[in-house]
């Protein structure tokens, strides 16, 4: 589950990491008080969305301007100025897609006094099962171009669990940072604190960019993108409170309600398969084929008919979705209950385009006679080889 900077902000305190002071504001109305009670003379009026990049976004109304979606203000009218255009209006980052995301939220925040930007995150390494640092001098910049083009100004290391963070971690963050004197036992401080909130939140990515060093020579966590572990989120109502579905898939947000493991793709053949290898496997033969899948949907090994009919309605929510391929290898799951709902599905919302079904496992015989006698205009598959060429011609053909 993702956050919005504010409310990393938020949760950066609580954790004694330092941080600047903001104010989030909903409406343009807001804004002017906001900026007083901050008082100036400098405020960073900042576009809250789930995306990176916002600095060097563009706006795809004209109204808003052309100054990004994060802009410095000199006074207090200028801060109104730049919420009443940027509030509401569509946001395109590098991760946004064309469309952009529209702003309905505003951090305003004190602005900084910058020496140097840096980098840090903390994420769960997954080949070596350990919580990982990724540290850089090159803070403000895309990361992923700095490890492109300079590799070597990227350090990680990998925290013992045993352990926790050791003075050893914090002396090697500090000179990966160049940081002495000082400053370099701040950076002890910090990766301590950013590591144990990392590990009592349950977080599963903390990054920090930039981190700075303020002209005084104070260490300062200047933006905050945070996600958590959706799995660990029982154990936290207050994390829970902060999800803002507006910024989240509507077909993936539905999907959760009926326990549906869904990621939205940019292709057109939409997938329902049961377990994530076979999911895997299905998007990669869709590929292999020429075409590409709309989606990662994953029903489960206990899926209910109610949970297909579900699952087909969120497939056929898509428009990109030119043709629909049902793979079920029935373990757990019945394939006559994977039948049955899928046959419901159909005739509760219709069927305009193409359905291959491959069933094997069991009960399959029961969900074959259940699919051929329904008089639907399905497209049936021996194995899953034939299920992909069929529906890639299918869709091909349209």
């Amino acid at each position: 589950m993702n956050i919005h900077e504010y409310q990393g902000k938020s949760v950066l305190k609580q954790i004694g990491a330092p941080v600047s002071k903001g104010i989030a504001i909903f409406d343009a109305s807001e804004a002017e008080a906001a900026a007083k009670e901050l008082g100036g003379p400098l405020w960073v009026v900042k576009s809250q969305i789930h995306a990176g990049g916002r600095g060097k976004g563009t706006f795809i109304e004209k109204s808003a301007g052309e100054k990004g979606g994060v802009r410095l203000a000199w006074s207090i009218d200028e801060v109104v100025e730049n919420a009443h255009q940027m509030l509401g209006s569509h946001l395109v980052t590098a991760q946004t897609g064309e469309d952009g995301k529209q702003v309905n939220r505003l951090y305003i925040e004190d602005g900084s006094d910058i020496d140097r930007e840096l980098y840090l995150s903390i994420i769960i390494n997954r080949e070596t099962s350990r919580v990982s640092f990724i540290i850089s001098t090159e803070g403000g910049m895309d990361i992923e171009a700095v490890a492109h083009d300079t590799p070597e100004k990227v350090i990680n290391f990998d925290i013992d669990p045993a352990t926790g963070f050791m003075p050893h971690h914090g002396r090697r963050l500090a000179k990966a940072l160049e940081l002495n004197g000082d400053l370099a036992k701040q950076a002890n401080a910090l990766g301590r604190t950013l590591y144990e909130g990392f590990l009592s939140k349950d977080m599963s990515m903390l990054e920090i960019n930039p981190l700075i060093v303020t002209k005084d020579q104070r260490l300062h966590c200047l933006d905050a993108k945070i996600s958590f572990d959706e799995n660990a989120l029982f154990r936290h109502k207050d994390i829970q409170e902060l999800r803002d579905i507006t910024e989240e898939d509507a077909k993936e947000t539905e999907a959760k309600k009926f326990d549906l493991s869904y990621v939205a793709l940019d292709g057109n053949i939409g997938c329902m398969v049961n377990g994530a290898g076979l999911a895997m496997s299905t998007m990669d033969i869709i590929k292999l084929y020429g075409a590409e899948p709309a989606n990662f949907l994953d029903v489960g090994g206990g899926a209910t008919k109610e949970n297909i009919v579900a699952a087909f309605k969120i497939l056929t929510s898509d428009s990109k979705v030119k043709g629909i391929l049902i793979n079920i290898f029935g373990g757990i799951m019945k394939c006559d209950v994977i039948a049955q709902g899928t046959v419901d599905a159909v005739k509760e919302v219709g069927l305009e385009v193409p359905l291959v079904v491959r069933l094997e496992g069991t009960n399959v015989e029961e969900g074959k006679n259940i699919i051929n006698n329904s008089g639907l205009n399905v497209i049936a598959a021996d194995d899953l080889d034939d299920a992909a060429q069929k529906i890639v011609t299918a869709v091909g053909a349209i």
